[in-house]
């Protein structure tokens, strides 16, 4: 069981997120803002971070930059989440930050797959 922050301004994306985190067994945190994603994250130190790449005070892009900036929140894996699903977008968001990136709309079993494949990579364990 992980502690998962969503970082998602659509409250229907956010619902379907956090559904599926409980469902297997995980604790969602949410945010709306990218903004506010940094206090949670410094406060609550969640295992990963999902991060919408559209969101209304900053772009994920910019939150990724300054969540892995700053020393308190550096280490946590982040995963774009996110309807930008052109040829080249994945590698453009491991380019910005990213640990690993999940276009949407997603399927629940292979979401949940690569976001374990992302954590346990993030931390060099297998477990």
């Amino acid at each position: 069981m992980w502690r998962i922050l969503v970082v998602e301004d659509s409250r229907t994306n956010m619902m379907l997120t956090v559904e599926v985190l409980k469902n297997a067994g995980h604790i969602p945190l949410e945010a709306v803002t990218a903004s506010a994603s940094f206090d949670i994250a410094r406060r609550d130190r969640p295992d990963a971070i999902l991060m919408d790449i559209q969101l209304p005070d900053m772009s994920g892009i910019e939150a990724a930059r300054v969540l892995k900036s700053d020393p308190a929140t550096s280490h946590i894996p982040i995963i774009a989440l996110t309807a930008l699903a052109m040829k080249g977008d994945a590698e453009r968001m491991q380019g910005a930050g990213f640990d690993g990136y999940i276009s949407k709309p997603f399927r629940y079993k292979k979401f949940l797959a690569e976001m374990t494949d992302v954590i346990q990579h993030h931390r060099g364990n297998g477990d």
